[in-house]
């Protein structure tokens, strides 16, 4: 596991703004110890320095991971977050959706958020900005971008698309191999 270059450290924590805004520094100077991102195979994992010091005995080649993977650089150079890291972005998160009962499955399906299946918004949500996707009963369930603002939600046509999908914890079914 290496340290992230600067480039990357950079695309990282804008792609973390997104969500979080300035919260980003909750994630590293955690009450219960120092965490740090690190880099394995064009993955990038959230790992304590405790447990890294641990893992420095293991050599590169036997390492599957370690910690939590946040996502992955593209081959273009992006960053993709993944669902995995949900947990510890949710509770940090600027802007929210709740969607009702009706539309989680859909949700978790990989289709969009539309008006009808819209429960909450948070105040001031701008159009294209990226939202936590969250139950009614408060339980994280992905990632999206917001179709429209909170004051064009107010006012659109039920079947209208309020929140883009990114990324939902039915990826675990789906996707299993892909997130590792």
């Amino acid at each position: 596991m290496r340290r992230l270059s600067d480039e990357r450290t950079k695309l990282l924590f804008e792609k973390l703004s997104k969500f979080i805004g300035p919260n980003v520094k909750l994630l590293i100077d955690r009450p219960d110890g120092q965490y740090v991102f690190r880099e394995h195979k064009e993955r990038v994992f959230y790992v304590s320095e405790r447990l890294l010091k641990f893992a420095e005995s293991v050599g590169p080649d036997h390492f599957v991971s370690l910690g939590t993977c946040f996502g992955k650089f593209t081959k273009s150079g992006k960053f993709l977050l993944h669902v995995t890291a949900l947990n510890y972005l949710a509770p940090y998160a600027q802007f929210k959706i709740w969607v009702k009962p009706s539309a989680e499955q859909q949700f978790l399906y990989g289709h969009n958020v539309n008006k009808a299946g819209l429960g909450r918004i948070t105040e001031s949500t701008p159009k294209y900005q990226n939202v936590v996707v969250f139950s009614m009963s408060d339980l994280p369930l992905g990632f999206g971008v917001a179709a429209r603002s909170t004051a064009e939600c107010k006012h659109a046509d039920p079947l209208a698309t309020v929140c883009f999908h990114q990324a939902d914890i039915g990826e675990y079914i789906r996707n299993e191999e892909g997130l590792l």
